[in-house]
């Protein structure tokens, strides 16, 4: 069994702010960082780093080479990563506020270059059981997902950033719908109040797509899976710095810790301490752990 994650890379320019910039304010900067992301390169790291053998699809500009270093040295497959002559490289601005929120602007760049050729091509080299992990920053994804279907492989979708392409894919087709507590609110439309749990949330979820496994992040009340059995997960509670790659670092460990064969509870804890580490890091990819961070920290006192 293999994982190929089809998503986005991203230059990440993030700026420090006391506070978000409100309309038709302008404030400044307290410090600017560059780093590497992009929700489908943050997965793919967060997957290698867990241990998992993962393969990277995608496209870039050639003011992105330096991704392509970062996702080899961290052990990602990246042959199947295009680079565009004419199409610079997705890159997304973040203020980071005192708290360690964030809010991100997106430009798609070659994000949005992706061509059914690619997508036939890169599919080709992947079988029945196989894993196709995507998210909602690249074109063509509802191709996708109808392709990898037909050849027997396994879906799993993390819907983020969340509009309004979402609900023009396939999402019948998914095995595994992992998006925090806002997509879920947004997925479900009216069917839901504000003051619905998320363990009621993940059964709405559920309810709506039978056929996907739900993991249903809920912020400081933790995280819940639902599928033949539900399983809830606490946080463990950190200062936060950057909260950027929390989600993506804990799909990746998720998935990853579950496809080496991990119990649903062992990846979900694992998960959870994973992306409480990240949080406490700047950066998006370069804030996600070490398997042996990880590792070392389910051995210690952090809970």
């Amino acid at each position: 069994m293999r994982i190929l994650c089809f998503g986005s890379l991203n230059i990440d320019y993030t700026y420090r702010v006391d506070h978000f910039v409100q309309k038709g304010e302008t404030i400044s900067s307290k410090d600017l960082q560059i780093f590497s992301g992009g929700k489908g390169f943050n997965q793919s790291i967060a997957l290698a780093k867990s241990g998992m053998e993962v393969y990277h699809a995608g496209a870039i500009g050639t003011d992105g080479m330096f991704l392509l270093e970062q996702m080899k040295q961290a052990g990602v497959h990246a042959e199947h990563v295009q680079v565009l002559d004419d199409v610079p490289t997705g890159h997304a601005m973040i203020q980071n506020d005192k708290d360690g929120d964030n809010c991100i602007l997106l430009y798609g760049g070659a994000n949005q270059a992706i061509t059914t050729d690619q997508a036939d091509h890169v599919l080709s080299f992947f079988h029945e059981g196989d894993y196709l992990l995507l998210q909602n920053e690249i074109n063509i994804t509802a191709y996708l997902m109808r392709k990898a279907h037909t050849r027997g492989m396994k879906i799993a979708l993390n819907p983020s950033p969340m509009n309004e392409k979402i609900f023009d894919l396939p999402l019948e087709l998914v095995d595994c719908l992992i998006l925090n507590e806002i997509e879920a609110s947004q997925l479900l439309a009216n069917q839901i109040s504000a003051q619905e749990t998320g363990a009621a949330m993940a059964g709405y979820l559920k309810q709506k797509y039978p056929s996907a496994a739900i993991v249903l992040t809920l912020g400081e009340a933790g995280s819940v899976f639902l599928d033949q059995e539900q399983i809830f997960q606490k946080i463990y509670a950190v200062h936060a710095v950057d909260t950027t790659a929390a989600g993506d670092t804990f799909t990746g460990y998720f998935l990853g810790t579950l496809l080496q064969g991990g119990s649903v509870p062992k990846a979900m804890d694992r998960a959870a301490r994973a992306s409480a580490i990240a949080v406490t890091r700047p950066g998006a990819a370069p804030s996600i752990p070490s398997l042996e961070e990880v590792l070392s920290q389910e051995l210690s006192c952090f809970s």
